[in-house]
């Protein structure tokens, strides 16, 4: 079982390397029992002995025995809250986006797909046995339908037009009349 960002700080914190791999939880709890057994009269030797020889070494077993009497704790604490923090954010699903509308085009490509399977058009019905030609036949259509552009209404094109044509409504024409006309009378 792998550690939890809490764990790992909590063991940086008291000197465990449990990053390393082969580590389980059980060799960390061994350690930390024996840090634990061991930190108070280590800690009296290294004042007393140690200090002098390896400051450094005076210095960690120190701090190990502050951590393990509480005094560290009201420092270690704005550390666990933002490690706390980042598990939260972490762990919190994202939003699910909403699902994209199918455009008229899309749908009618869709049934003229459907249209061009049912007929004999591009293979015995139930078949299509050219997939892309029959898609590029599908859209072309579509889109000359979607311009108001005029279609065959025989063979491939014609099935293609009939089953499609009622997502593209029929759109009129647009007139351009001349409705501001202007008269000149000359007076002589």
């Amino acid at each position: 079982m792998a550690f939890s960002n809490l764990e790992k700080a909590m063991a940086a914190v008291i000197g465990l390397d449990i990053a390393r791999p082969g580590t389980s939880r059980a060799a960390a709890k061994r350690a930390v029992a024996m840090l634990g057994r061991t930190a108070v009269p280590a800690a009296r030797t290294a004042v007393g002995l140690g200090a002098r020889v390896n400051p450094y070494a005076a210095a960690g077993l120190t701090g190990l025995a502050a951590y393990e009497l509480g005094l560290l704790d009201p420092l270690a604490q704005p550390a666990m809250q933002a490690v706390e923090a980042i598990d939260e954010v972490v762990v919190q699903a994202p939003e699910r986006r909403r699902k994209k509308r199918r455009t008229q085009f899309n749908k009618a490509v869709s049934e003229g797909m459907k249209a061009v399977k049912k007929s004999t058009s591009y293979g015995k019905k139930g078949t299509i046995n050219n997939a892309k030609k029959a898609f590029t036949q599908v859209t072309k259509v579509a889109s000359k339908l979607n311009k108001g552009q005029k279609v065959g209404t025989k063979g491939p094109t014609g099935v293609i037009k009939r089953a499609i044509s009622k997502f593209f409504p029929k759109k009129k024409p647009v007139r351009r009349t001349n409705r501001t006309q202007y008269s000149i009378t000359v007076n002589r």
